[in-house]
């Protein structure tokens, strides 16, 4: 299965963010992809922690849900959606830090609301999500019927969530061969260990890791490390882009993970 990251470096204008996210996703569309994947926060790099509220949007409900979901029809793709802030009824000061599933038909497949909220203060930089955003619960898988002939099951997360390893193994348990981490790591947190995380998350369930990620300076001042990739079930970064926008597209080989597990039998048998 062919397959998309979409890498962005989002602003503090919805508009000129969708505007990039549709560009990006017609070269995805152009270069083949079944799949594209946008960054978290793709949306929205607002000023302040409170913007997010006031852009959010009723789950199935929403200019930006309507555009996604013309987009994955209007370029033939399953689209997920990095993520995107939706409403928590009765609770106007917090939203769920979401990523939505848009199959090629557009409609919606699935939701994934991030369980893991980042949390950082070096003295310097200080990030606490909480403070706007209420955690999800629930692990999601959903599957894609691949023009390579397989079944793609394809586990959900989101930027923190990937330093919890016990979520993936969930994932695995569910039947996981591709693990999506749409995130928007910062420069501080990525250049140390971006990549160390999504080679052992790889590693862990001997599956496939894609990472969409926001990556440069942006209008609010905040700096993200970018780099987003595509692992293999070895472990080895097989596409790579460091920074600024781009379309990173990957081939990806399920006969490459049944081999993997073959020689190293250490996944469960529900992911097998």
């Amino acid at each position: 299965m062919k397959a998309a990251l979409l890498q962005m470096v989002s602003s503090c204008s919805v508009q000129v963010n969708m505007d990039m996210a549709e560009q990006l996703s017609a070269q995805a569309a152009a270069q083949g992809a079944e799949l594209a994947v946008l960054p978290e926060y793709f949306c929205l790099m607002g000023k302040h922690d409170s913007d997010k509220l006031h852009i959010a949007e009723t789950f199935g409900d929403g200019p930006m849900q309507h555009a996604l979901s013309a987009m994955a029809k209007r370029h033939g793709l399953w689209l997920a959606a990095g993520s995107l802030p939706i409403a928590v009824p009765g609770d106007s000061s917090r939203v769920r830090n979401t990523c939505l599933v848009f199959n090629p038909s557009g409609e919606c497949v699935t939701r994934y609301d991030k369980i893991h909220l980042f949390h950082f203060d070096n003295g310097v930089e200080s990030y606490d999500e909480a403070r706007v955003l209420q955690a999800g619960d629930t692990p999601v898988c959903f599957d894609i019927p691949s023009r390579d002939g397989h079944n793609w099951r394809i586990g959900l997360s989101i930027c923190f969530d990937m330093r919890f390893p016990a979520h993936y193994q969930q994932l695995a348990a569910m039947g996981a061969h591709l693990m999506l981490m749409p995130s928007a790591f910062t420069y501080t947190t990525g250049s140390a260990h971006w990549e160390v995380l999504l080679r052992a998350r790889a590693l862990d369930s001997l599956v496939w890791v894609g990472a969409a990620a926001q990556a440069g300076t942006h209008e609010n001042g905040r700096r993200t490390w970018g780099h987003s990739m595509w692992v293999d079930p070895w472990g080895q970064v097989v596409a790579r882009q460091p920074q600024e926008a781009a379309c990173v597209v990957a081939e990806l080989d399920m006969q490459v993970l049944r081999e993997r597990r073959k020689q190293l039998p250490a996944v469960n048998p529900g992911a097998a």
